[in-house]
């Protein structure tokens, strides 16, 4: 229907409608107070990037400690966000090491993945999703760049989540409304998920009855995450009845060459950067594979292989400069998109020519914390990256203390005052 424009009833997801055609308004100073109704203040999000083959460590790591730090070559790529990031140095996840094997432990902190029998633990963006995840379409966007089946992402029991590795996919599936039958289709799929989840659970809890006290804690947590999908089914069914969001860009094109894992990287945080601004989600996680690189992070320090590897590393944080820049350039409610969303960078090694688990390159932007400091730990003794997790987990409002190996917040690292 048309919508009549008043000071005090213009909705934040008012629709103009003509002639069949559906329009969705930009956000404009007459919805603020229609839009405070709803939520007071801007949702905080969180998106969280690893890159698995390392990062040069001599060309990430700034001189000097603190808000005085002289930047890296590849932080020099990020200077338009000095004030808008911290780097840190001197950290690692404790007992995760293995080399390689380390890859999906980034966002658990799960120690010990090169061990015969490892299970890994529950990754920081899905327990951020169990908290905020229903306040949104989708609880949380997995996403990669690889032509693997690679994901960052794990459940309460250790399962992987799959990811979605094309930006077009992703495009068509948080913009492009589906056909009434099929949609109907699809609640009928999330209908007969949970009627399958109330079937396991009846089984389950009469099973329970017989078992020792240590097997009915198992049990327990099995439950906890059986009724944690149920509720996410039931939402999704909901959200499946409402329109989607209309934006103005089109969908990416298809690439699934390796080699072009920047292009495609810098396709994938355009429609993450959709995601956000549309609310379809608060929580994202995005695994790049560089396998392709591989051969030549073996560099053994030798100068023409140095060149070539730090040249695909400098158009890597050229792309998240792009991310961080799109996200600074969307207001929200007094703010922008950056100051409102955690975007963690990092890399499962410290260094990749001798597949070390130390001394993690990583850096944190946005997300409403006092930044512009390079936060330097003891390299030979490094401080838990997990307790970075802690500090984020709480700025999205989760009363928690701990994650994985992290015992309390990072030291250092303060939250603004907005």
């Amino acid at each position: 229907m048309p919508v009549f424009i008043t000071p005090r009833n213009l909705s934040r997801r008012a629709m103009l409608q003509a002639s069949g055609v559906t329009i969705a308004l930009p956000m404009l100073d007459a919805m603020s107070p229609a839009f405070a109704a709803e939520q007071s203040t801007a949702p905080r999000r969180m998106v969280c990037i690893e890159t698995n083959m390392g990062i040069l460590p001599r060309y990430f790591f700034p001189e000097g400690e603190g808000a005085d730090y002289k930047p890296s070559p590849y932080l020099e790529r990020l200077a338009d966000h000095r004030d808008q990031l911290t780097v840190f140095s001197g950290v690692s996840l404790p007992g995760v090491t293995g080399g390689h094997a380390a890859q999906p432990c980034f966002l658990t902190g799960t120690p010990h993945p090169e061990r015969g029998g490892f299970r890994n633990g529950v990754s920081l963006d899905q327990l951020a999703a169990e908290h905020i995840g229903n306040e949104t379409r989708f609880p949380s966007l997995v996403l990669a760049i690889t032509n693997e089946n690679m994901t960052l992402s794990f459940t309460r029991s250790g399962a992987s989540i799959p990811s979605e590795r094309s930006p077009r996919m992703l495009f068509e599936k948080l913009f492009v409304q589906g056909r009434p039958n099929e949609v109907e289709a699809r609640v009928a799929e999330l209908r007969q998920g949970r009627s399958t989840l109330d079937f396991v659970a009846d089984q389950s809890n009469r099973l329970n009855r017989g078992l020792s006290a240590v097997d009915k804690q198992r049990m327990d947590q099995y439950l906890t995450s059986v009724r944690e999908l149920e509720r996410r089914l039931h939402s999704a069914q909901e959200w499946e009845y409402r329109p989607k969001p209309k934006v103005e860009s089109k969908a990416p094109d298809e690439n699934k060459d390796p080699q072009q894992f920047v292009e495609r990287s810098g396709m994938m945080f355009d429609v993450m950067k959709l995601a956000l601004e549309t609310d379809s989600t608060r929580i994202i996680s995005l695994m790049i594979d560089t396998t392709v690189i591989h051969n030549i992070t073996h560099h053994g320090n030798r100068p023409e292989v140095l060149a070539e590897l730090q040249g695909h590393e400098e158009r890597q944080f050229d792309a998240l400069n792009r991310f961080l820049t799109a996200l600074n350039a969307t207001g929200e409610q007094g703010s922008t998109l950056l100051d409102q969303t955690s975007v963690l960078y990092g890399t499962c090694m410290g260094s990749a020519n001798s597949h070390s688990n130390d001394n993690l390159p990583a850096l944190l932007a946005g997300g409403g914390f006092k930044h512009g400091q390079h936060l330097a730990f003891d390299k030979d003794n490094n401080y838990p990256l997990s307790n970075l997790y802690v500090s984020m987990l709480q700025r999205l409002g989760m009363e928690v203390d701990s994650f994985s190996s992290g015992t309390g917040t990072m030291r250092g690292l303060e939250f603004s005052n907005s």
